[in-house]
């Protein structure tokens, strides 16, 4: 494999943010992937939102599986931490090092392969427990290292590139995530920028399980009429059910909406979601209407993108557990070995 190096030298007039850093630091490796190809949109969306909420890049840990999409963490962040798993076993890594190192901030990136097919029971656990991570699923419909095959998460009556048509019933990682627990779900699209990187933003600011599923068309293999995740058939479905703003905590909040037309969710850490609705009537604190609202939608051939439902008050795998406050990797002889009478009126607690 030919390796390919961007130039370290910054024009010095380039943005920068409070940290002084500019959005060039924030990027990775020169991508190999097809031209066009919607995963390196969701890269540059992930970039732009580290780069706006002013993120220390050794301050994140990205995590991924096997698949086109589990090769993009390569193509940003370069200066943070990362881990490139086996196929399907993405979220038990993070899960293991969320326990090990809370300070971090976790990105865990995926495919619809990877996580809809071999990862299925790991998506599960990961979403039901809540752990403190932003799950994002680069979904194309197809196996793209595999030369296009259906994925399972590819709509029943769709097309592929040769012809085939898909007779199999789609899972839907949406509907799964909310039933599941999560407490963020999120649906996008690649080629709107201007959505999924605010969408991103919120996620990371959320305290819990954030799932986002992006439709990423394949350009080689899945971009073609009779496809369902091809960029021309989302953006003629695309229901959108709200706009989003995100207000750091560290920023001045202000909003200038019309009466009416706002949703103001005020997370765990002191962010403010502000929602533009574009839906009549979406609720996004409701979890079981906004199922109903994607199947509803689903029915009549719609696209549904947007922040679908948040929980304000969610609870991670830390706060469940008890844990302490401190990272467990930081813990030194005197707290890991408190002594025999400590042990011994644990385990009497357990009689």
């Amino acid at each position: 494999m030919t390796y390919i190096a961007k130039p370290k030298l910054h024009h010095p007039a380039l943005p920068t943010n409070k940290l002084g850093y500019t959005r060039r630091d924030y990027e990775g490796s020169v991508s190999t992937l097809c031209a066009g190809c919607g995963h390196d949109s969701i890269s540059a969306a992930i970039i732009q939102a580290c780069f706006d909420l002013d993120l220390p890049p050794h301050r994140i840990a990205k995590l991924s599986g096997i698949g086109c999409s589990s090769k993009t963490p390569t193509y940003f962040l370069g200066n943070s931490h990362g881990f490139n798993s086996v196929h399907g076993r993405m979220p038990s890594v993070l899960t293991g090092a969320n326990l090990a190192n809370r300070d971090l901030i976790y990105l865990g990136v995926s495919g619809d392969g990877d996580s809809a097919s071999i990862g299925l029971g790991q998506f599960a656990h990961v979403m039901r427990r809540g752990v403190n991570m932003v799950y994002i699923v680069e979904n194309n419909g197809v196996y793209g290292l595999t030369k296009g095959q259906f994925s399972a998460t590819a709509d029943r009556g769709s097309k592929s590139k040769r012809g085939a048509v898909n007779s199999d019933a789609p899972l839907d990682l949406i509907g799964m995530a909310l039933q599941l627990g999560a407490t963020f779900v999120a649906r996008s699209f690649s080629g709107d920028k201007v959505q999924l990187v605010p969408l991103i933003e919120a996620a990371i600011l959320h305290q819990g399980a954030a799932f986002i599923d992006v439709i990423s068309p394949c350009v080689a293999f899945n971009n073609h009429p009779g496809s369902t995740k091809s960029f021309d058939y989302v953006r003629e479905h695309n229901e959108a059910v709200n706009r989003l703003d995100i207000m750091s905590p560290r920023a001045e909040i202000t909003a200038d909406y019309a009466p009416g037309t706002m949703e103001t969710v005020v997370q765990h850490d002191g962010s403010i979601l502000h929602l533009r609705k574009l839906a009549t009537n979406y609720d996004p604190h409701d979890r079981i209407a906004a199922m109903t609202y994607l199947q509803q939608r689903q029915a009549a051939g719609e696209v549904v993108t947007g922040l679908l439902f948040v929980d304000p008050e969610p609870v991670d795998l830390h706060a469940g557990l008890n844990t302490v406050a401190a990272p467990l990797n930081e813990l030194g002889e005197r707290e890991l070995c408190p002594g025999a009478g400590v042990l011994a009126k644990v385990n009497a607690a357990l009689r």
